[in-house]
């Protein structure tokens, strides 16, 4: 039973203190401007996609068993709203994630949208993105609309809310997003040690 407690309390210490220099997800309001490079070499700001209806951030993964599960959803909701004016951008901040995988796993899984590597998870810190998949919607002053999940099951046959999509469409009927925030779920985004 000792064992037990006392690894508990560790694990709750190495968590605190791993996000200990993270903002909270709710105090963030605004999305904070970046420039990064993609798998090409390219650079991306996100100031290059403000004049959309929204700009989609999605912190993402290679290895992530839980990311890679919503690897076809992402690729298909891209597909479906690309043409109404929503920017995707996807952001890898895990550091053991190479550029070549990041390129190759883009590719496999027929990403249309760029995907960024963010090295040293300075934007994730900035974000207080905690893990992959999480997403982030923003409008063109970008404040943050929606922060959280894709939708509210990692099986894609057992989705009963499609929260980004229902998002975007909001966003597009000129609505406001009635489900602003919901619990982004997955793996844990690994940090480099600061």
């Amino acid at each position: 039973m000792f064992k037990k407690t006392a690894l508990l309390l560790l694990l709750m210490l190495v968590t605190n203190i791993s996000f200990a220099n993270l903002p909270k997800s709710e105090d963030v309001k605004k999305g904070a401007e970046f420039t990064l490079p993609d798998y090409n070499g390219k650079t991306h700001s996100l100031s290059d996609y403000k004049k959309s209806k929204a700009i989609v951030v999605m912190f993402i993964a290679t290895q992530c068993p839980i990311s890679n599960d919503y690897n076809t959803r992402m690729a298909k909701i891209y597909q479906d709203y690309k043409s109404k004016d929503i920017a995707f951008i996807g952001i890898n901040s895990n550091k053991q994630e190479s550029v070549e995988e990041i390129k190759k796993h883009s590719a496999d899984n027929n990403f249309g949208f760029p995907v960024l590597k963010d090295n040293e998870n300075i934007i994730a810190d900035k974000y207080a993105a905690k893990v992959t998949p999480e997403i982030f919607v923003l409008n063109g002053k970008y404040e943050i609309l929606y922060h959280g999940r894709i939708d509210d099951s990692r099986k894609e046959a057992e989705v009963e809310v499609n929260d980004l999509r229902n998002t975007l469409d909001e966003i597009l009927a000129g609505k406001k997003v009635s489900n602003p925030t919901t619990k982004a779920f997955g793996c844990t985004i690994k940090r480099v040690s600061k």
